[in-house]
């Protein structure tokens, strides 16, 4: 199997399967929010379009800023979905990296899983299991840019597959072999920063739990605008 990586959001990489990882935090929030019970989360790129789906049985989740917009229900931190089984049977989830990124990869990968540290484990075997020639780990970044917290989750991921990693991919497993752990990995970076900005530090060690989650959530529909994830 080839593994390659996308350091940021403009590697445009298309593959069979797709690997979306933004570590601080959408997709620490998507695991644990299907952990805790929710049935469907459905991603979208806008504030506005989030509130459009709001209803009975969906909560509104997400952030701009690392602040959680107006009326919403959550923010964009896993330990608030970790605090107690899930208020909705769907979550409607908005963020500045992450959901779009899962909208891009959703139209150049044939098939897309959500990544993270929580559910390292997971991922690694269902890839393994997917039987593909090619992964694309691909990293929501920040606006745009390339982040250290991603690239790190790149490439611990990318050690655990093994395959044949391209460039991009062994100078992320580099890049990940250089911190001593996880945490290190994750909170050194502008994502880390910005979250202990609005005081929400205790988000990087609760994202830097590896393997705590079994659930693999995976694209299963696709609209112009939207995502549908489910496990």
């Amino acid at each position: 199997m080839k593994v390659t990586v996308g350091l940021s959001p403009r590697d445009e990489i298309a593959a069979p399967l797709g690997v979306v990882i933004d570590v601080l935090r959408a997709t620490s929030v998507i695991c644990q929010a299907f952990a805790s019970g929710y049935e469907r989360i459905v991603c979208v790129g806008e504030v506005d379009e989030a509130r459009a789906l709001a209803g009975d049985g969906v909560a509104l989740g997400g952030e701009r800023h690392n602040v959680r917009p107006e009326g919403f229900d959550y923010g964009n931190s896993p330990r608030e979905f970790a605090a107690g089984p899930a208020t909705h049977s769907t979550l409607v989830l908005t963020t500045t990296n992450g959901t779009r990124l899962l909208l891009a990869a959703s139209a150049r990968c044939e098939s897309v899983i959500v990544g993270s540290l929580l559910n390292l484990d997971a991922v690694v075997r269902a890839v393994a299991a997917s039987g593909v020639p090619e992964v694309a780990l691909l990293c929501a970044g920040v606006e745009g840019r390339f982040a250290v917290d991603d690239a790190y989750v790149a490439g611990v991921l990318a050690g655990e597959i093994g395959g044949e990693p391209d460039d991009s991919a062994a100078a992320a497993i580099r890049l990940a072999g250089s911190f001593a752990s996880d945490e290190d990995g994750i909170g050194g970076g502008v994502s880390a920063e910005n979250i202990r900005r609005v005081g929400l530090e205790d988000d990087i060690p609760f994202c830097a739990q590896r393997g705590l989650l079994d659930v693999v959530p995976r694209v299963v529909g696709r609209t112009a605008s939207s995502v549908e994830l489910a496990i």
